[in-house]
């Protein structure tokens, strides 16, 4: 396809929170997960045709969606998924709030692992619903599952759902299917739904894999719900659709109430064509560019890393293109170091703390961008550190 990922991009002054919200003239954005890149010609495309038809009114979703959906993730990802299980709305945000709304009452306990994508904490906090952490053990630079704690943490009185992160933002983690395994295995010991957030499911390098939690059958069908969208994976957050999973009739029935409840039952009519054309194969092979580069990039930074920042390790990416960086060496903490690199370096990076208190000492950056453009944030980080 010979996609251009190197281009430059000009993204200020066009509405971008990532590029405009940014304090300063002359400040990098690394910090907003959406990604520098044009998405997918097939998109693109499709979005001309509809934007030349010059009619923009309400929106059905046509059946056409719901088999791009089905055969993509049956193709890809061996999880054959059910036509009458899946309901749209406008985002996996609003997704989770709507499933947390439905299947967890006010004062309800959500577990979660820690640290997290930082929206699992307003989602829930957003229902009435109290947060329940299991920390993640950091270890040999990346994270693994406390499994006694979660049981712990699964048991206490209240707690009715696990908010999975699969795969997980922002520890990198493409969880194996041993691991969700244990974790299904624990929820549904305790009588906990889970809920999994897979928007990154797409965004998985080699030698790892994606499992959708819902694939492993039984219980980890029924007694499970899954969000999805292409937005991560394909650069189309701004045109807000996402699909929900939900194989149980009931839980269905009652999502569905959920999300007209909070007024997020429209779509506009360009996010239906968009995720359609994704799941084509024009979508599937600029996708396997995008991952090469991804790499590319990853490989990269770890180079420069471990040649000019050795005291500050990343964790391994098994997937996503959010690296996680381990600062604890700097001494400073999080948000003083998100502050002091937008105003000293003026590199904007997420604080560790936005994904909850385990995320101390650490840093995540988004390396979707083109690689000079990474280049020059980590030469802005390394004179930053080389002036403490």
């Amino acid at each position: 396809m010979g996609c251009d990922f190197d281009e430059i991009i000009p993204r200020r002054g066009m509405g971008s929170y990532k590029w405009d919200s940014t304090p300063a003239e002359g400040v990098l954005p690394m910090w907003v997960a959406d990604m520098d890149f044009r998405t997918a010609p097939c998109i693109v495309d499709a979005l001309r045709r509809r934007v030349e038809h010059g009619i923009f009114g309400y929106t059905r979703v046509a059946e056409d969606y719901y088999r791009a959906v089905s055969d993509w993730f049956s193709r890809r990802h061996g999880w054959d998924i059910p036509r009458p299980s899946m309901l749209y709305t406008s985002g996996v945000v609003p997704a989770l709030s709507a499933v947390i709304k439905a299947l967890a009452g006010p004062g309800d306990g959500v577990l979660v692992l820690t640290p997290v994508y930082n929206c699992f904490f307003s989602s829930i906090r957003n229902n009435g619903c109290r947060v329940v952490s299991s920390p993640l053990i950091y270890e040999n630079h990346s994270y693994r599952v406390d499994f006694a704690d979660l049981e712990q943490k699964a048991s206490l009185p209240g707690v009715k759902i696990l908010l999975l992160c699969n795969p997980h933002n922002p520890a990198c983690r493409a969880w194996t299917r041993q691991e969700l395994e244990r974790m299904g295995q624990v929820a549904f010991a305790h009588g906990l739904w889970v809920v999994s957030d897979e928007i990154h499911c797409e965004l998985v390098f080699p030698p790892h894999r994606y499992t959708p939690f819902a694939s492993l059958g039984g219980d980890f069908l029924q007694r499970s719900v899954t969000c999805l969208s292409p937005s991560k994976a394909f650069n189309t957050a701004g045109l807000q659709m996402a699909t929900i999973v939900a194989a149980d009739a009931d839980a269905r029935r009652r999502i569905d109430r959920a999300i007209n409840i909070n007024e997020v039952c429209d779509v506009n009519p360009f996010g239906p064509l968009a995720t359609q054309a994704a799941y084509s194969p024009g979508g599937e092979a600029w996708l396997r560019e995008l991952l090469a580069y991804l790499w590319g990039n990853y490989e990269l930074m770890l180079g420069f890393c471990r040649r000019h920042l050795p005291s500050l390790p990343l964790t391994p990416l098994e997937a996503t293109y959010l690296v996680w960086m381990d600062c604890r060496a700097l001494s400073l903490p999080s948000d003083e170091l998100e502050q002091r690199l937008t105003a000293e370096a003026r590199l904007w990076l997420n604080a560790g703390t936005h994904y909850g208190p385990e995320g101390e000492g650490f840093l995540r950056w988004n390396i979707a961008c083109p690689r000079s453009v990474l280049r020059e944030g980590l030469e802005r980080f390394r004179q930053f550190v080389e002036g403490l």
